[in-house]
């Protein structure tokens, strides 16, 4: 049982899955904002613009079946909002990133010459004279 715990406290204390858990909470926070501009802001005057339409209120019945297209309107218009955020986000951490790799390294110092280098020269500069 012990070997269990120790595994399970292993497994839940590595970065990915703490980094994972921050995201999936951020997500959760953010999406209710995407849905308070979707549902608050952004529908209602996609609603004057159609002629007051409120489009979570579309629905058709079938037999006793109450189908509400509207509200699947409304949450496709939910999906687009944040995958268009999440692009704008993840596109503006690769500009980023391109920009550290782009930045030129420093050029590395000329390596100290070996002994038997230092030598061989020593032996040109007598032979010249």
């Amino acid at each position: 049982m012990a070997s269990f715990i120790s595994e399970f406290k292993e497994f839940a204390m590595r970065g990915n899955v703490m980094d994972m858990a921050v995201g999936v909470i951020i997500g959760g926070a953010f999406g209710k904002i995407v849905s308070s501009l979707v549902d608050d802001v952004l529908m209602p005057v996609i609603g004057t613009l159609t002629g007051g339409v409120d489009f979570s209120n579309l629905a058709i019945t079938i037999g006793e079946a109450n189908i509400k297209y509207g509200q699947f309107i409304q949450n496709v218009i939910d999906f687009i909002i944040v995958a268009f955020c999440i692009f704008m986000m993840i596109k503006g951490i690769n500009s980023l990133s391109k920009k550290k790799e782009e930045a030129p390294a420093a050029p590395a110092p000329a390596p100290e010459p070996s002994a038997e280098e230092k030598l061989l020269t020593e032996i040109r500069d007598l032979l010249k004279k």
